[in-house]
């Protein structure tokens, strides 16, 4: 507790001087304004935004995108999966054009393999838009469709899916020499506690079988009810699967329980689920930091997302040696 205050006291100390300093275009702006107000956002982006379209009367979708954001549609290739919006905070009209922005360069690649015969891996053409609520949804749908691709929503996950017009056709076959899910490749288990931690689970169960990753959900198997998590083993152990995801909130045990089952790593993502105490989340992510089964690694409260590309990684280093 007496460290907790100090840090907070810390904070308040050093949050005046972060904002000054956060914005060096807008310097001149805040030289004149002696009282800060911290919960006003920069206006870096919009200024950025309404200097654009006051110096051309019909900028372009990518004059306007550029206005916002820096795409990396080579992550794929780099790091071996792709660039993932993060919904959160941006407005419809931010999503819909980063949305047809990746399915314009996905439909770029697949008919790139095309002329030159080569394939393209299927993680290349996943575009997930996360953490976007039904309201902010039903936005971006009111913009208007896709020009690249058809987009879908996932309630429980909170995701925004886009297939690019390059890998579906109308009998939902793909083309453009898209690599098919191989029946030699490993699988995840994406496993929660209990249902209240399905929406972080569906995140990383998606984000996964989205990016061509055959996925086996084992669903509502916490502590409380141990016999649910052994009678999963048969699961848990099958020769394909090469990662277990585990969500869990409350006391965040059952990583612990299934690191201690299988041969295979275990990615713990804790879950702002519980009473008081849980912290939203804290207790779980405490707990599963000091697991005592070696083997299990840990992402960010709720980060089911992070949890799937984590998974991905220990299967892609798998299948280089």
């Amino acid at each position: 507790m007496v460290l907790f205050q100090h840090n907070v006291r810390l904070l308040r100390r050093i949050a005046p001087i972060l904002e000054r300093q956060r914005c060096l275009t807008c310097r001149n702006t805040l030289a004149t304004t002696p009282t800060i107000n911290l919960s006003v956002p920069s206006r870096c982006f919009a200024n950025k935004t309404s200097s654009l379209l006051a110096s051309s009367n019909n900028p372009t979708p990518d004059e306007i995108l550029s206005s916002f954001a820096n795409l990396d549609h080579r992550r794929a290739s780099r790091t071996g999966f792709s660039e993932a919006v993060f919904g959160q905070g941006k407005t419809p009209s931010q999503i819909h054009s980063i949305l047809e922005s990746m399915a314009k360069n996905v439909n770029k690649l697949t008919e790139a393999a095309s002329v030159t015969n080569e394939s393209v891996s299927t993680v290349s053409t996943a575009i997930i838009a996360t953490r976007v609520d039904r309201d902010i949804f039903d936005a971006v749908v009111d913009i208007g469709p896709l020009e690249h691709g058809v987009m879908e929503y996932h309630d429980t996950a909170r995701i925004i899916s886009v297939r690019a017009n390059g890998v579906v056709t109308n009998n939902d076959t793909t083309i453009g020499h898209v690599d098919e899910v191989s029946q030699s490749q490993q699988s995840v288990v994406v496993a929660c506690a209990g249902t209240t931690d399905l929406p972080v689970a569906e995140e990383a169960a998606l984000t996964l079988s989205l990016s061509g990753v055959p996925v086996t959900r084992i669903y509502d198997c916490g502590v409380a009810g141990l016999h649910r998590i052994i009678s999963a083993l048969p699961k848990l152990r099958d020769p394909k699967v090469g990662c277990v995801i585990v969500c869990a909130g409350m006391d965040g045990a059952l990583p612990s329980v299934v690191g201690g089952l299988v041969d295979v790593p275990v990615v713990a993502v804790p879950t702002s689920v519980g009473y008081g105490m849980s912290l939203g989340g804290m207790s779980a992510l405490l707990t599963m930091l000091n697991s005592c089964s070696p083997g299990v690694g840990v992402v960010n409260v709720d980060n089911g997302f992070g949890g799937a590309v984590w998974a991905m990684k220990c299967l892609n280093s798998r299948q280089k040696e």
